[in-house]
């Protein structure tokens, strides 16, 4: 079993830890207010309508498996940053780089799933491809969400089953 969350044979992803370094291609975790590092990253708002809300995931969402749950698309948002902190349960969130466009099937390897506890959060880079998160084995994950408040005019989806690319996420 992989603990960095990268894709193991038969397109299986284990969830790996949220770390600094290992969440960086994908975003970064914010910091105390006194850390020197507070400040060097920014969002990004690019419509100007920064929002906040609570927004939940429940397992009826997504196909469960044998071993969790089946990711089956990814999003992304080309006008902003999204921020996540995780309230109640812990989650599984699924990510690949912005950059990655799944035009081949070798793209999938670029696919990490990480860890969400509870006070857990996370912001995305602009265009970070994600799934979730959903709730490991609670019926609802609730979620703090700082994102554009035009998020369905931003929402690209990118429908790996219909490209054989689906993922599971192996959560035992």
């Amino acid at each position: 079993m992989s603990t960095d969350g990268s894709v193991q044979e038969g397109r299986v992803v284990v969830p790996g830890r949220l770390t600094e370094d290992a969440w960086s291609p994908f975003g970064w975790l914010p910091v105390a207010d006194t850390d020197p590092r507070d400040g060097a990253h920014r969002m990004t708002f690019e419509w100007a309508d920064a929002h906040v809300n609570l927004i939940g995931h429940t397992l009826d969402e997504v196909p469960e498996t044998a071993r969790g749950l089946r990711c089956e698309m990814l999003y992304r948002h080309d006008t902003h940053t999204q921020s996540l902190l995780c309230i109640n349960v812990p989650a599984v969130i699924v990510v690949a780089p912005a950059g990655v466009e799944f035009t081949e099937a070798a793209d999938a390897e670029s696919i990490r799933a990480f860890r969400m506890d509870p006070l857990e959060s996370l912001v995305l880079h602009l265009g970070t491809w994600h799934w979730g998160p959903f709730p490991i084995r609670a019926p609802e994950v609730r979620l703090f969400n700082v994102q554009g408040l035009r998020y369905a005019e931003d929402n690209r989806c990118m429908d790996l089953a219909s490209k054989g690319l689906s993922i599971e996420v192996d959560l035992t």
